[in-house]
């Protein structure tokens, strides 16, 4: 195919995802709306996710999905694109609840959504909204809610993983929760950040296995070798450039989520 009808072909394609994300995402919102119980909502949001991606032709594949613990944890993963959320969402079972920073609320028909299927968030711009919002974490990670975190916090154009905050494994740490580490392959190839324009393609999602919380004591000692040990297996499993060292973080942040 040339150069010019990739292009053509590129915006033919981005105009019907784009299209028919806001059709399937307007009709979800009403049934979630109207729909009671959280868990039925859970239940639905993760059917819509399943076909967008079907609908748009972006294959996915989970893989090592018996590493997956039956009981509560607390996965985290890497981030690289806005369909990450969605790639998890259709993969990862119904109940798990999404810990997201506080500005997605203000996003159009997003924020509801995601407000319906009990998402959590955290605000990081103001320290005292922040540390209620993470008490209020941890009180349903104690209840035994399983919790899914995008510890680099957001995404950038360089290709590479960023430093992790700490907020995922202290949660982990407190409550006692193993830490699963996922490892997600192509997503930024699909919709790349700063671009409009997504196009087709196939995302693989790895379980990288499990990290025990008995193994980890409750000092910050503890939960920093604990985020080093999970951050380590993706950054071996993407095979990506290490960008921590490119921008140090706050040694005193905890509750950093996307």
């Amino acid at each position: 195919m040339t150069t010019p009808l990739k292009a053509v072909f590129r915006l033919i394609y981005g105009f019907y995802v784009w299209l028919g994300l806001a059709l399937l995402g307007s009709v979800t919102l009403i049934f979630l709306l109207i729909l009671p119980g959280l868990k039925r909502r859970r239940v639905l949001s993760r059917f819509a996710a399943r076909c967008l991606l079907r609908m748009v032709g972006v294959r996915y594949e989970l893989r090592q999905s018996s590493l997956l613990p039956a009981s509560p944890c607390v996965v985290v993963a890497n981030h690289s694109s806005y369909l990450d959320g969605v790639v998890m969402k259709a993969v990862l079972p119904a109940h798990y609840s999404f810990v997201i920073k506080k500005e997605m609320v203000r996003v159009p028909m997003a924020g509801l959504l995601l407000r319906r299927i009990g998402s959590l968030f955290v605000d990081r711009a103001n320290r005292h909204a922040g540390g209620m919002d993470t008490r209020r974490i941890m009180r349903d990670a104690q209840a035994g809610q399983s919790m899914v975190f995008f510890p680099e916090g957001t995404f950038t154009h360089r290709v590479g993983l960023q430093a992790f905050h700490l907020g995922a494994f202290v949660t982990a740490q407190r409550t006692q929760l193993p830490v699963v580490p996922i490892a997600l392959h192509g997503t930024r190839r699909i919709l790349r950040p700063g671009s409009p324009w997504p196009r087709p393609g196939k995302v693989v999602i790895e379980v990288l296995g499990t990290l025990p919380a008995h193994s980890v004591r409750k000092d910050r000692s503890q939960t920093e070798a604990l985020r080093d040990q999970a951050r380590a297996r993706i950054l071996m499993a993407l095979g990506d450039p290490d960008l921590s060292s490119d921008a140090e973080r706050d040694t005193q942040e905890t509750s950093g989520v996307e």
